[in-house]
Parts: C-alpha cells; structure tokens; sequence
C-alpha cells in the first residue's frame, strides 16, 4: 500500500530529544522551544513567533488577542478545517461563511465586503494547500472596515504571497507542525504577529493567564494570575523533534517540490484532455508543495477514482466537508451570498500522496493508475 501520509523524518531528531532528556527541561519553553521560535523570526522575518501546542491553539490565541466576543461576527470560508471556525466560537462569535475562488479553493476576496456588518471584527483568510489568498484586497478591506486579520497559514510554511511569508502578513498568522503537514512535532503549531503591542498579552495567555514570562527574563521578582489564558506551552521534546527539520527543511521542501512537479507534469496530458483540473497558482504566490490534488468531473467520479487507486495500492483521499453543511457550522454560523463553488468544487477534489520521502516509483505507479481509470 502507498501511504497518504509519512510524518517527515530527517534522521536527527532522536539525537535532539535525548539532548532535551539530559537536559532536565521537558516541559514548554526550554532550549528547543526558543530555538525553533528564534529560527522562524528570523527565516519568516516575523518579529514575535510562539511555538504552541497545535494550530488549533494558535488560532484560539489570536481570537483571545482580537477581543471578539458573544454576537461579534467573524468572515471565512466554508471550505476549512474546524478549527478555524471553532477558535472563534469559543468566544461566542458568529461565523460568516464567503463562497470560494474555484481556482485556488481560498476565500473568494470579491465577496468580502459584501458580507460585512455592524458586527463584523474579524477576517479569517485560509491558504489551502500553501496557496496564498489574495492579501492586499483583504488587507485592504480591514483597513477600510476597521477590522482584523488573522490568517490561518496551517498548511503555508514557507509559502509566499508577493515575497512574504504566510502568516506574517494579517495582524496574527497560526502554522501547523501536526504530523500531516510539511515539518512536524507530532502535534503543534506556531503563532505569528509583527506588532510589538500584542507581545505581553499573548505571553499571559500561552502560560495560563500568568506574567510567567517577565519573571524569567527578570522584570519582576515573582509571578502572578493577571488575565485569562490557558496552557498552550508545547513540550520541549515536541520542539526537539521540530528542530531537527527545521535545521533541515530546504531539503524537505525540495523533496517535496520534486514531487509536486513530477505529479503536475506527467498530469498534464490528462488535464489537456479535460479528464481532470489540476492545481493553479497565482502569480503573486509561492507555494510550499504540501498538497497536490486534482479535480474530477463530480462526485461520483471522485468516489470511484478513490475507490480504484484503493484496490490498486494506493490511498488517496478528498477533504473538507463544508462547514456550513455540518450540524454545529449551521449552529454557530450562516452562509453569506451563494454557495456557488464552495460544495460542488469541494465535491470534485481528490488527494494525492504526498510526503517527504515519496518514491518516484511509487509516483509512477500512482500515476499511471489514473490514467488507467480514465481509459476504462
């Protein structure tokens, strides 16, 4: 069987979590922990990074730090994962759903302003598959509107959008380390901001609603309970296994970019023959190559593509249901305008393999069963 999925590997992180060992520090905040944040302020240009426990906890960082609360609304798509709607329900918000570009499956930036409100505070734009969103449009619309921007970049490390980083472009950026993404902890993610305003506060929240922060640098002479917050400190273990891709992530991504590149060039025949849609990337992006998906002619034909590579081998899979056809996305949000994309183009999508490692043999194969199940 080929694999969906392999957690990436590089061969140095047992090295590094023994070191985490020996040192007596495995709780969050410990040599690794600074290493790999100190490494992403300084490689994703970004003045504050917080590691944490998962993207989910990033993204409720930055909906604490955004001050939404009950009947405060919030604009994404439907076509995400739960969490970045979730973070923001926790806080009483409801959530706002904008139809999809069909093109780069992110939040159609055209259909923004229109769902706006009195209510309004926040914009949640999501880049799926390391496909930047339209950023100046939407940064463009928050300024206007006086709102802000939280980007959920879980699957854009070392994604770009006109020369920046994913993640540091918005007033807040959330990464992904879980185990399906390009670099991983296992579990974990990272928070992002440029604004120095946000820094103590989200040093409160990340260590449970404490100045733990000032007393280790000094500043204060003993810690104490000052606001709300939670534990989203990662272990120092998890950020010794991410050091050691960190240190080496050039070569996971281009492992990764051979990959991509190999699928979308020996895909293309298909594509010219109208048998499927492949993946689109604007100008203005630079893409990570964490997924590679195409799009076939309906549903049932991703059912049956689906089915056929899993009696052949082969896992692949499909994605987000859309939130907003999930019991508690029609709970807790509506859908604003048409659901003209966001369904049926959800509805078309099939995911290939990808990880760091993929075969080449392996990518034939895979290639070359979908060009078998097109003949048939």
């Amino acid at each position: 069987m080929i694999d969906f999925n392999i957690p990436p590997y590089v061969g140095t992180e047992q090295k590094y979590i023994q070191e985490a060992i020996a040192s007596r520090k495995l709780c969050g905040d410990g040599k690794f922990t600074h290493r790999c944040s100190d490494w992403m302020k300084q490689h994703f240009q970004v003045n504050f990074s917080f590691l944490t426990t998962s993207c989910t906890h990033a993204l409720e960082m930055a909906a604490l730090l955004t001050q939404v609360k009950e009947g405060d609304e919030v604009i994404m798509p439907s076509y995400t994962f739960v969490s970045t709607a979730d973070a923001f329900v926790q806080r009483g918000a409801n959530i706002v759903y904008v139809d999809i570009r069909p093109d780069t499956m992110n939040l159609d930036e055209r259909l923004i302003e229109d769902a706006i409100t009195d209510k309004t505070r926040v914009i949640v734009p999501v880049h799926y598959a390391g496909v930047a969103c339209e950023m100046d449009t939407i940064l463009d619309i928050a300024r206007r509107h006086n709102l802000m921007v939280v980007e959920d970049a879980a699957q854009g490390f070392d994604s770009y959008y006109k020369g920046k980083s994913l993640g540091t472009i918005g007033d807040f950026g959330c990464l992904s380390f879980h185990e399906t993404k390009n670099l991983t902890m296992g579990e974990g993610g990272a928070l992002l901001f440029q604004d120095g305003r946000w820094q103590e506060s989200a040093e409160i929240i990340r260590e449970k609603g404490t100045n733990r922060s000032k007393f280790f640098r000094g500043q204060i002479d003993k810690y104490t309970w000052v606001d709300y917050g939670s534990s989203y400190l990662p272990s120092d273990l998890n950020a010794a296994y991410l050091w050691g891709q960190l240190e080496q992530s050039d070569k996971i991504q281009q492992d990764r970019m051979d990959s991509w590149n190999f699928y979308n060039e020996a895909l293309r025949p298909l594509a010219e023959a109208e048998k499927i849609q492949q993946p689109f990337v604007p100008d203005y992006a630079v893409h990570n190559a964490h997924m590679y998906y195409l799009k076939v002619k309906d549903l049932q034909t991703r059912t049956r593509l689906i089915h056929y590579l899993g009696e052949h081998g082969i896992m692949a899979g499909f994605h987000y249901i859309p939130l907003h056809t999930a019991p508690a996305g029609q709970k807790f949000g509506r859908f604003h305008g048409e659901d003209r994309y966001t369904t049926t183009e959800s509805e078309r999508l099939v995911r290939l393999p990808m990880y760091y490692g993929l075969t080449r043999p392996d990518q034939e194969k895979i290639v070359s069963t979908i060009e078998a199940f097109f003949r048939e």
